[in-house]
């Protein structure tokens, strides 16, 4: 019972180990989710390469801004209004469950017109660049 209990702490610690080895990006950096400054967020996302587990933190004024996770075709157009995911914590954690494209701006009128939008591209867990095998020792 005791080999049980154990093996399966063992299991559990290394499932807690694995989500968190994905990398935490602040958003914006420094200024964060802002209008002020005048950060580029195309910039920032692509100075960055994001893949599956990695995670997201928006940190804002939540008087004055949120975060909306949008399609495509909303994410073009600043169109707010269907999103498929609206945070307003003023520092929200999002965990890229999956590759693709994840679009979202803020939902306040005229801030993502403003440039308060942002397009992050997830790779795969298998892209990311591997470490170099161990070499093998052979015996004579």
């Amino acid at each position: 019972m005791a080999f049980a209990k154990k093996t399966m702490l063992f299991f559990l610690m290394l499932a807690l180990f694995g989500v968190s080895l994905g990398a935490v990006y602040k958003v914006g950096d420094s200024a964060g989710w802002t209008t002020l400054g005048n950060v580029d967020y195309k910039k920032w996302a692509s100075s960055h390469n994001f893949h599956v587990g990695d995670s997201l933190v928006f940190e804002y004024h939540k008087q004055y801004h949120n975060v909306k996770q949008v399609v495509h075709r909303d994410f073009r157009s600043c169109n707010a209004s269907s999103p498929v995911a609206t945070y307003t914590s003023g520092s929200d954690s999002i965990t890229l469950k999956r590759a693709g494209h994840y679009y979202f701006l803020c939902g306040t009128p005229g801030h993502c017109q403003a440039g308060m939008k942002v397009d992050i591209l997830v790779t795969s867990p298998s892209l990311r660049p591997a470490a170099s095998p161990a070499p093998h020792c052979l015996s004579p």
